[in-house]
């Protein structure tokens, strides 16, 4: 892992306005990723973890600080950044490998050699002879890694996943855990994971972020054990230390909850 930081926050802070006022939803994160670091934010609904995915895709600028990638101010959307979500999105009328090269297309890179890469990364994720079929062909863990497939092969420095596994039923969703860590580590991509599952979490990071809420703020880090860290997430559950792990979160998390209060966005 190099120590050039892909991506910095400095003292963000965020402010949602509306017709009944304004709210302070996130309140001042700092936060350094190094190329490869796959990180986890986990806290209760409300506490603004979303909205610092979004931040850190440009949707919108913070109120207050700075997102920066690669040393450089994120003042927009970019190509650096590829967002995955919960619904793979996927148009019906395309077939996978268009579905898959959408990104291309956006970005204008889309080529006889860029399409060879689709369908590399095509068959790397075990879609392999899929490309001419439609959404409406794959199952649900299928078409998560078309989508999969669409955010990697814009070649992004940065990954951002909201809940891509959490629609999934749990054997999928532990494949899905497998693919995704091992692709990222392969091509040594650094990624930051939402999710509400805690051993999820756990299995696939090398650090985790519990967030405390009104404000959004980082509460506490948990550094995973590279024992942890070094096995498959499946493997990673078997483990001993796993289950300290899980513990530690859960404990930080039941804190946060008692710490009450009505939810922020």
């Amino acid at each position: 892992m190099s120590d050039t930081p892909v991506l910095q926050l400095a003292d963000l802070s965020h402010v949602y306005v509306n017709e009944k006022g304004a709210a302070l939803v996130l309140e001042g994160l700092q936060l350094s990723l190094s190329r490869g670091e796959f990180l986890s934010l986990v806290g209760p609904s409300g506490c603004g973890k979303t909205t610092v995915l979004n931040l850190l895709a440009g949707l919108f600028p913070p109120t207050m600080g700075r997102v920066m990638l690669g040393g450089e101010t994120v003042t927009g959307p970019s190509p650096k950044v590829g967002y995955m979500l919960q619904q793979d999105y996927l148009f019906p009328w395309r077939s996978i490998r268009d579905n898959a090269a959408i990104g291309l297309e956006i970005n204008g890179t889309k080529t006889r050699a860029s399409m060879e890469a689709v369908d590399e990364v095509l068959s790397e994720l075990g879609l392999g002879g899929y490309g001419s079929r439609y959404p409406h062909e794959l199952s649900g863990g299928m078409r998560q890694r078309v989508a999969l497939a669409r955010t990697l092969v814009t070649e992004p420095e940065l990954l951002l996943l909201d809940e891509p596994f959490s629609a999934l039923d749990l054997h999928i969703k532990l494949q899905l855990e497998e693919l995704v860590q091992r692709t990222l580590k392969r091509l040594s991509k650094t990624a930051v994971l939402v999710t509400h599952d805690l051993a999820e979490a756990a299995a696939m990071s090398d650090r985790v972020i519990v967030m405390g809420r009104n404000p959004g703020r980082f509460r506490s880090e948990l550094v995973v054990p590279e024992e942890i860290r070094t096995a498959s997430p499946m493997n990673a559950r078997k483990l001993p230390t796993f289950q300290d792990i899980f513990e530690q979160l859960w404990s930080e998390l039941h804190a946060v909850e008692r710490e009450g209060g009505e939810n922020s966005g």
